[in-house]
C-alpha cells in the first residue's frame, strides 16, 4: 500500500513539472536609468523553443546600434531540462527624460503572446565622469590613490523638519559613489537623545540604481532608514553619523615586466572617512485643551469595539474587545478605560499589536481585550469607551466613541458566595454613610455624690468574670491540643482551606493568563484535597485507587466522575485547540464547584 502511495505522489509531481513546462512566458528586461550616451541591453526573453513570427516594438528617444540577435540557451535543474530564447537590442540613449519602451509580439507553441513594457529614466550626461558604467549596476575601479569627498559619500535626509511631539519622520541614510566600494569597516550612529526610534528591515540585498545629483551621475542605494518620534518639544537635534568606508582603487603600473603579470595595474585597498552633517528638527508642541481621555496619541485613528455575549449567568467571562486602527505612534498610545459596574470583577486587558512600520509611523491594529466577570445577577450598562488623538492631518484633537453595551445577567448555578475574589483590579468596597456619626442625645444617668464602686455588683463581677473566662479558655485549649495531636484528623480539616488558598492563587495566575502554571496549580489543589482528606499520601493515589478511596467514604459514584472527569479536563486542556482563556474559566469553575461537592458529601 505504502509503495502505490509514493508511486501516486511520484506521478502526481511530474504531471506538476510536465504543466509547469509548458506555461509559456514572455518577459521584457533593460535597466531602470542610463546617462546620455550609455549603451545598454533591451532584451525579450521567452522559455520555449516554439517561437515565430517576433515583432519588435517601435523604440522612440534610444539609438538603435544593433539587433534584434537571437540566442538559444539550455538549463538542467534537478533533472528538468528548460529552454528558452532571448531577442537582444544594444541602445544609446541620446536624450535625457523618461521613456517608455511597449512590450514585443510573437507566436509562441501557436499562441499569440505580448510581453511587458518597460520604462526607461534618462540621466543628464556625467561631464566630470569618463565612465558612468553604461547604467548595467557596475561601480569601475578608480585610478589614483586620492578619493574625493564628491567620489564618494553619504546623506542624512529628513522627511520633515517641522513636526508636532510624537508625529513620525523618516531619517534616511543613502550613499552615492562612483568608486568601488567594497563595504564599511565601522558604522557608528547617533543615538538619537530626545527621540523614540525604530529601524526600518531593508532588504538583505541592496539595490543599487543609477542617480544623477548634483551635476553628477552616482551609484546610490538607501543604507539605512529609521522611523523617529519626538518626545518633546523645541528645537531637537541628530548627532552626525560615522561611516569608515573600504574602497577598492585600481592604479596603473609603468614598469611592463610588472604590468605583464599584473594586467597592466595594482589593485588595493584605501580606506576612507565619511560624516555626515549634523540636523535640527523643530519640534512644536501639542495646542492646549486636551480631552480628558486624551492617550497620547498622535496620527490619524479609528476605534471599533465588540462584545462576546450580552446574556450571561453570574460568574461567566465577558470579554469586550476594543480595536485602534490607523497610522501613527500606535506603540505608546494608551489603553483606554472601560468604566464596568461595580458588581463586575474586572482583570488587567491583554494587548496584541498588530501593526508594520512605514515612513508615516506605526500601520495597523492594536487590539486590546478586557475581560470581567459579573457577580449578581440583574441588567447592566457599560459605557462607551472613549478615545481621544491629535490628528496630524487637522491639526486638532478628535474624540471617538465605541458603542453601549446593555449585558443581562441571570444567576447561575451554584453557591456563590464561594467564589474566589482576589483577583488584579478587584475594586475596593464602598462604606457608605459610615464618615460621620450622629450624636447620641439619650439621657445620661448620674449616680448621687457619696456613692462608691467598692462593695457593689460591679466590683464583685468585675473579679468573678475573669476568673470564668479563664475557666473556659483552658478547658478548650487542652482539648484544642489533644485534638491537634491527631495528625490525621487535622489535615482533614484543613483539606478544604488549603485547596481554596490553592485556587486562590490558580485565580491570580488565571488573570495573569499564565496558562501552564495555572493548569499545574489546579492540579495540585485538586490531587492535594483528595490527599489531604482521605490521608493518602499524593505518591499512593491514582485514578484508580481514587474511585474505590471515595466509595469506601460515603461518596456517590456521580460525584467521583465529576472529580475524575475535572481532573482530566484539566490535564488536557492546556493542549487543546480553540480559546485558551475560555478553557481556563472552564477548568477553573469546574475544578472549584467540584471541590465545594466533594466538601459537603465526604463525611469523617
Amino acid at each position: 500500500m505504502r509503495k502505490i502511495v509514493f508511486l501516486w505522489m511520484a506521478l502526481f509531481a511530474t504531471m506538476l513539472n510536465v504543466w509547469a513546462d509548458d506555461e509559456v512566458t514572455f518577459t521584457t528586461s533593460a535597466p531602470d536609468a542610463v546617462a546620455v550616451g550609455d549603451q545598454f541591453r533591451l532584451s525579450y526573453i521567452v522559455n520555449t523553443r516554439n517561437v515565430k513570427d517576433f515583432r519588435a516594438p517601435s523604440i522612440q528617444g534610444f539609438d538603435v546600434l544593433m539587433g534584434p540577435s537571437r540566442s538559444t540557451s539550455v538549463n538542467i535543474i534537478n533533472g528538468n531540462r528548460s529552454e528558452s530564447i532571448t531577442f537582444t537590442y544594444i541602445l544609446m540613449a541620446t536624450k535625457e527624460g523618461e521613456y517608455t519602451i511597449p512590450g514585443a509580439t510573437l507566436s509562441a507553441k501557436g499562441n499569440q503572446m505580448i510581453s511587458n513594457s518597460v520604462k526607461i529614466k534618462v540621466l543628464p550626461e556625467d561631464k566630470t565622469s569618463t565612465n558612468s558604467g553604461g547604467g548595467q549596476g557596475n561601480v569601475p575601479g578608480r585610478s589614483g590613490t586620492s578619493i574625493s569627498n564628491s567620489d564618494l559619500f553619504i546623506t542624512s535626509t529628513l522627511s520633515k523638519t517641522n513636526v508636532y511631539e510624537q508625529e513620525a519622520f523618516l531619517l534616511t541614510y543613502k550613499i552615492y559613489t562612483v568608486v568601488d566600494l567594497r563595504g564599511f569597516d565601522n558604522v557608528k550612529l547617533p543615538d538619537f537623545k530626545g527621540f523614540h526610534s525604530q529601524e526600518v528591515e531593508l532588504p538583505t540585498n541592496r539595490r543599487w540604481g543609477l542617480e544623477h545629483y548634483k551635476g553628477r551621475n552616482y551609484h546610490s542605494t538607501i543604507f539605512r532608514q529609521f522611523v523617529l518620534f519626538p518626545q518633546q518639544a523645541g528645537k531637537l537635534t541628530i548627532d552626525p553619523a560615522r561611516f569608515d568606508a573600504s574602497v577598492n582603487v585600481v592604479q596603473e603600473v609603468d614598469d611592463p615586466f610588472e604590468a605583464f603579470f599584473n594586467g597592466g595595474a595594482n589593485s588595493f585597498q584605501v580606506k576612507k572617512v565619511l560624516n555626515t552633517p549634523k540636523l535640527t528638527i523643530d519640534v512644536k508642541a501639542l495646542p492646549s485643551g486636551k480631552p480628558a481621555g486624551f492617550s497620547g496619541g498622535v496620527g490619524t485613528f479609528n476605534i471599533s469595539s465588540s462584545i462576546n455575549s450580552t446574556q450571561v449567568k453570574t460568574n461567566d467571562a465577558i470579554t469586550v474587545k476594543v480595536v485602534i486602527s490607523g497610522t501613527g505612534n500606535l506603540k505608546l498610545v494608551s489603553e483606554p478605560e472601560i468604566k464596568f459596574p461595580e458588581d463586575f470583577e474586572v482583570y488587567d486587558p491583554k494587548v496584541d499589536n498588530q501593526f508594520r512600520l512605514t515612513s508615516s509611523g506605526l500601520s495597523g491594529n492594536k487590539v486590546i481585550e478586557y475581560l470581567a466577570i459579573p457577580r449578581n445577577a440583574g441588567t447592566y450598562k457599560i459605557p462607551p469607551v472613549q478615545f481621544s488623538y491629535f490628528d496630524i492631518k487637522t491639526q486638532s484633537y478628535k474624540t471617538l466613541s465605541t458603542e453601549e453595551y446593555v449585558v443581562q445577567v441571570e444567576k447561575g448555578e451554584g453557591d456563590a458566595t464561594q467564589t474566589i475574589a482576589n483577583f488584579t483590579n478587584k475594586e475596593d468596597l464602598k462604606i457608605l454613610n459610615e464618615d460621620i456619626r450622629f450624636i447620641k442625645q439619650n439621657e445620661v444617668t448620674l449616680s448621687p455624690k457619696g456613692v462608691f464602686f467598692f462593695g457593689s455588683m460591679g466590683y464583685w463581677l468585675f473579679y468573678l468574670i475573669p476568673g470564668i473566662l479563664f475557666i473556659v479558655f483552658f478547658t478548650v485549649y487542652r482539648k484544642q491540643i489533644a485534638a491537634n495531636a491527631n495528625v490525621a484528623r487535622v489535615r482533614t480539616k484543613k483539606a478544604n482551606k488549603v485547596a481554596v488558598k490553592r485556587m486562590k492563587l490558580a485565580g491570580k495566575l488565571l488573570a495573569s493568563n499564565q496558562k501552564d502554571t495555572f493548569y499545574d496549580e489546579v492540579l495540585k489543589a485538586l490531587w492535594g484535597y483528595i490527599s489531604d482528606k482521605l490521608n493518602i499520601p499524593v505518591s499512593r493515589l491514582s485514578k484508580d485507587n481514587i474511585e474505590e478511596e471515595l466509595q469506601k467514604v460515603g461518596v456517590q459514584a456521580e460525584l467521583i466522575k465529576e472529580f475524575l472527569d475535572a481532573l482530566n479536563q484539566c490535564e488536557f486542556a492546556r493542549f487543546s485547540p480553540g480559546d485558551p482563556n475560555q478553557a481556563m474559566d472552564q477548568v477553573y469553575k469546574a475544578s472549584f464547584e467540584v471541590i465545594s461537592k466533594m466538601e459537603n458529601s465526604i463525611k469523617h
